[in-house]
């Protein structure tokens, strides 16, 4: 930080424990300045709220959130078209359903349930259709992906975009060629090495 010319702030400054095994307790704390910093259950990173890689508090966050911008359009609908509907619905929801959700791969759709009933009910809204229309047709009409898609296509995007030469040059650290033992047909595929999973989510 110090060589980016950037000063910690104390007062903002939270320390998260992430056990590889939940069942270890560690009772550590760190000290920064005249702070003390002890574990706590939560961290906030760039509007994020980290937990125990289940992401549940923050998942419940953005759909509180969500639900409510959508409240306060419900109750103008009457007066707006449905291109300004959706104008408003993509700038203040589905935006807020897509940023950093690249963190939330991996987990269950059960996990990001909560955000796809958030999409469906701003579907609806959108074309002015009651709570139980099917979603779908509203999707294709929308070009809307639904949330877990769109999760799988922000991931795909970057990694193109890396391989392309056309992501920030840090990325190109994270991608490894596959290259076989012995010569194949998949040699000239581009395929990418698999990274080792020392363990998955706790879930």
């Amino acid at each position: 930080m110090m060589e980016h010319h950037l000063k910690l702030n104390l007062a903002k400054s939270e320390l998260l424990v992430i056990p590889a095994y939940p069942s270890i307790n560690h009772n550590l704390t760190v000290q920064l300045g005249s702070t003390t910093l002890k574990p706590t259950r939560t961290a906030r990173n760039l509007g994020v709220i980290i937990d125990s890689l289940t992401f549940t508090n923050y998942i419940s966050t953005t759909a509180r959130s969500c639900r409510f911008i959508l409240y306060n359009i419900k109750k103008i609908r009457p007066y707006l078209t449905e291109q300004a509907t959706q104008l408003l619905v993509q700038a203040l929801v589905i935006s807020k359903l897509d940023y950093c959700n690249s963190l939330l791969s991996g987990l269950l759709a059960s996990c990001i349930k909560p955000l796809q009933m958030i999409q469906n009910a701003a579907a609806r809204l959108v074309f002015n259709q009651p709570k139980r229309t099917h979603v779908t047709p509203l999707f294709i009409s929308l070009h809307w992906l639904p949330v877990a898609t769109r999760i799988k296509f922000k991931a795909l995007m970057l990694t193109y975009m890396t391989l392309s030469g056309t992501a920030p040059p840090y990325l190109n650290t994270l991608l490894k060629a596959y290259v076989p033992s012995r010569n194949l047909q998949s040699i000239n595929d581009r395929r990418l090495l698999a990274p080792t999973q020392r363990g998955s989510r706790s879930l």
